[in-house]
């Protein structure tokens, strides 16, 4: 599709034909298998400020917490035993955590486990850092660009701009991490325009991944008094962005089940997701994880009904990039 394509998609209705080519993709791109990640949210400590995250520093009304080392390897190993292959730890950026710390971290849980992947979310750090990590085992880094409108990601990120943003996930690539990207449907302030250029910077980057959800306010933000964004307009996005990037891991996001409790998540899987991220973050720190109010508990239980609820079964690999094998299709037939 081209980009007028694109545009002309996301102002119809969500449609049955829409979802049955992006379920079709998701076929016959990354299969009928489900990749289970296990979320880690090991501190809510953030220095930035962005006007629709509950973390952002001027919030005053929340509990802090990091939690301790040895409590963040714990629950790895507890992940682990579920036999979940990749442990996604996130956090927002707190430079609480060293790098020496962190790097502590992820090396311990690769020494005992190397046959699993780790995925970083712990937002912009020293390019130093990024290497550091890499070195000792991560896997993988998911950076959200959020929005490709470079204007309003200013507005909505005070003191940050996309173009530092979009030359990390470069430089990630090169380190040799798998990346991932994502945008927010819904932001105050966003055009389908704005849309449409997200869905083709996923793929300009080529992405392994991308998170897409839906905006929810927090009331504790400076647009707590916006709408919520759309879910029908959230899974338009989702669907074209399998169409359009074909192979990606996509999760079915937290997000869409607090739009919708019963089925938001199952429509993301239907959409074309193949992933889902329960979350082990202990109850004391993940009710002070507040990136959006009446942020729902998904935990391993309610992962495996919406994987059965889908006629789909879980993936028993660590669900790792499929671009490799992309390329090796390419060079076959050129």
């Amino acid at each position: 599709m081209n980009k007028k394509e694109i545009i002309e998609q996301l102002k119809n209705k969500v449609s049955k034909n829409l979802l049955c080519k992006a379920d079709k993709a998701r076929q016959d791109y990354v299969g009928n298998k489900i990749h289970i990640r296990g979320i880690i949210e090991f501190s809510n400590y953030c220095c930035r400020s962005c006007l629709y995250c509950g973390l952002r520093r001027e919030n005053k009304s929340i509990t802090r917490y990091r939690m301790l080392p040895a409590e963040i390897i714990r629950l790895s190993n507890k992940i682990i035993q579920s036999n979940i292959k990749t442990i996604i730890l996130q956090s927002g950026d707190d430079f609480g955590f060293s790098r020496k710390t962190l790097c502590k971290i992820i090396g311990r849980i690769k020494k005992t486990n190397p046959e699993i992947a780790i995925t970083l979310c712990i937002g912009e750090r020293q390019f130093d850092d990024y290497k550091a990590f890499k070195d000792v085992g991560a896997d993988r880094y998911l950076l959200k660009h959020e929005t490709a409108n470079s204007a309003l990601y200013k507005r909505l990120h005070p003191r940050q701009v996309l173009k530092t943003r979009l030359q990390i996930l470069e430089y990630l690539k090169k380190l040799g991490y798998q990346i991932g990207a994502g945008n927010i449907v819904g932001l105050p302030g966003q055009t389908i325009e704005d849309l449409t250029d997200d869905i083709l910077l996923l793929k300009d980057l080529a992405v392994e991944m991308a998170g897409i959800g839906p905006f929810i306010p927090q009331r504790d933000t400076p647009v707590a008094n916006f709408p919520k964004g759309n879910l029908d307009l959230t899974l338009k996005v989702i669907a074209l962005t399998r169409i359009i990037t074909k192979n990606i891991h996509l999760p079915a996001t937290t997000a869409l089940a607090a739009l919708n409790s019963e089925n938001g998540q199952f429509l993301g899987l239907e959409a074309g997701c193949n992933v889902l991220m329960p979350d082990f973050t202990p109850e004391y720190c993940r009710q002070n994880y507040v990136i959006y109010d009446n942020k729902p508990r998904i935990d391993l239980k309610r992962a495996e009904q919406l994987i059965s609820k889908a006629k789909r079964i879980i993936s028993k690999d660590r669900g790792d990039t499929l671009k490799c094998k992309e390329r090796q299709r390419a060079c076959v037939y050129t």
